[in-house]
């Protein structure tokens, strides 16, 4: 199959350029609420997190987007380190300062939450993002047209 029949199968070809990533993944439970930090290598300290008033953007929390087959979108900057807090989203706004990154730590709900995910490319690169991704995802293209991270 030629790329031209493959990309109107899957409707979209990722663009691996310049900007902001498109990450797509799916997790052992759900933590859609749950606000997220990175962890280093070992996972013994958290190395980024978020300002109380960075989970709060034009009245509203940067929750992941909702794919098809249990797949979201990022809407807040996870990585392959990710790890998700016991505290929502809406909880963690109203705190005046971010806790330190040891209570951080004492606040990690799961460590190794992904089960998937996967890098697609320039997120500018989309016209429609949930629809070109579901029908990648549709077509069992996800992880032939995306990089593949876990």
């Amino acid at each position: 199959m030629n790329q031209n029949s493959n990309e109107k199968i899957s409707g979209f070809t990722p663009q691996f350029t310049s900007g902001p990533p498109t990450l797509v993944y799916k997790t052992v439970a759900d933590y859609d609420q749950l606000v997220p930090v990175i962890l280093s290598e070992d996972k013994k300290s958290v190395l980024s997190y978020p300002h109380p008033a960075d989970v709060l953007i034009n009245g509203t929390h940067p929750f992941p987007t909702k794919l098809n087959g249990g797949y979201l979108l990022d809407n807040r900057g996870i990585g392959q380190n990710v790890a998700f807090l016991n505290i929502g989203y809406e909880e963690y706004a109203k705190l005046q300062n971010a806790p330190s990154p040891d209570e951080l730590l004492a606040l990690i709900k799961d460590k190794n939450p992904l089960i998937e995910l996967c890098d697609c490319g320039n997120r500018h690169a989309f016209q429609d993002v949930s629809k070109q991704l579901n029908k990648l995802i549709d077509t069992k293209s996800l992880r032939t047209k995306c990089k593949v991270l876990k």
